[in-house]
């Protein structure tokens, strides 16, 4: 990327750091979406990023939401995205989040336990409503990706186990309240190999031959999300392979007549968007090693800190002979690293860093620590940065 230019203060310093989101990319995204889905229905993962602007951009290519909790409920709804193409998942809802479905009929609650069943049936009868709810089923099926980011298997905090579904099916049937419409999955988080969704398919077949055998008809499947992007290589990929991922159901998973197939994308959909722009405030010379010390931490972007995730990380001012940075931030953490080792051009004080493919849980899982300000962000439409 290059300079065009930046948000500056009354003296003309550019002020960072700031999220940058580049909204030709998400369109090209969503297209790429819309082209490949064909009768599947896609909800928008809100806990990847909820940037108002990103989100309108999401809302006017007409895909759902995914929500994990109410403020996502009502972020949803307040961006005009209609209720009916609203799913709740998490496995602890609120009472009064609960109510907030309820009181704008929702779609669907993807329910991960007995006792939120319960819950929701009675919240359900006080007002006179019947909750249509899904199951999220664990399949055991390994993601394997970064062991906090899969949720499939059985040790997981999330959903019901296969051990535990005919005991939960049969309670259902025994409340008024609440209607079975269908069965959820997610099993895991950036994933690159399509065989776990394959194996994923295989088993919603035996599961949905299960329920049949016990006379359960589902008007829904739900498998979540999961599909990865190519950190790497953010300007060579800026789109993951939809279509790729689409024919994977397509041709492995057996849908009944009449069912709906949902899916629950985030990552692929926001990430390759945004980028996190820094500054770099000092470069410190080590015994054995340089460290560029940039203006944002990870307050800002806290992937790295938290799941060793790797984001390339561009030099925009600098055109040098590269040399090797630990790129680190300023806050009073030694997890505050960005990357070690890190081949990157020449720096020195006071150029413009890129930390790519930022657009997902990055602007979102910003904090204040150490009682710093959260980061603004910009998009295409007001800046360009390319």
């Amino acid at each position: 990327m290059i300079k065009a230019n930046y948000p500056v203060d009354k003296l003309g310093a550019i002020q960072t750091p700031f999220y940058y989101y580049d909204l030709n990319v998400l369109r090209a995204t969503l297209d790429e979406i819309n082209q490949h889905k064909g009768s599947f229905k896609v909800h928008y993962a809100m806990k990847a990023n909820v940037n108002t602007q990103v989100l309108a951009t999401i809302k006017n290519a007409g895909l759902g939401a995914d929500c994990v909790s109410g403020g996502e409920v009502q972020a949803a709804l307040d961006a005009g995205i209609p209720a009916s193409e609203v799913v709740f998942a998490g496995v602890g809802k609120a009472d009064w989040e609960i109510n907030l479905g309820l009181d704008n009929d929702i779609f669907c609650f993807n329910v991960e336990s007995v006792p939120e069943l319960e819950v929701i049936d009675g919240l359900a009868a006080a007002k006179g409503k019947k909750a249509r709810v899904a199951l999220r089923i664990n399949p055991n099926v390994s993601a394997n990706t970064h062991h906090y980011i899969t949720t499939g298997l059985n040790e997981n905090k999330f959903g019901i186990n296969l051990s535990e579904l005919d005991k939960v099916t049969d309670m259902v049937k025994t409340l008024a309240n609440v209607e079975l419409v269908g069965i959820h999955f997610h099993i895991g988080s950036q994933i690159t190999d399509m065989t776990p969704f394959q194996d994923l398919c295989v088993k919603v077949n035996e599961i949905q031959e299960h329920f049949e055998s016990r006379g359960v008809a589902l008007m829904h499947i739900n498998v979540g999300g999961g599909l990865g992007i190519n950190y790497e290589h953010p300007n060579h990929f800026p789109v993951p392979d939809f279509a790729a991922y689409f024919k994977i159901f397509r041709e492995h998973l057996t849908l009944r007549p009449g069912q709906t197939l949902h899916f629950e994308l985030g990552r692929a959909v926001v990430a390759q968007c945004g980028s996190l722009i820094s500054k770099v405030l000092y470069v410190k010379e080590g015994t054995s090693k340089k460290f560029a010390i940039l203006d944002a931490g990870f307050t800002e972007l806290i992937r790295p800190a938290l799941y060793q995730a790797y984001h390339r990380i561009e030099n925009l001012s600098s055109d040098k002979a590269e040399e090797t940075y630990d790129v680190v931030g300023p806050i009073c953490e030694s997890s505050d690293t960005f990357a070690k080792d890190y081949v990157m051009n020449a720096t020195k004080r006071g150029d413009i860093i890129a930390l790519r493919s930022a657009g997902a849980y990055g602007e979102i899982m910003a904090s204040q620590y150490n009682l710093r300000k959260l980061p603004k962000a910009y998009t295409s439409d007001e800046l360009l940065i390319k």
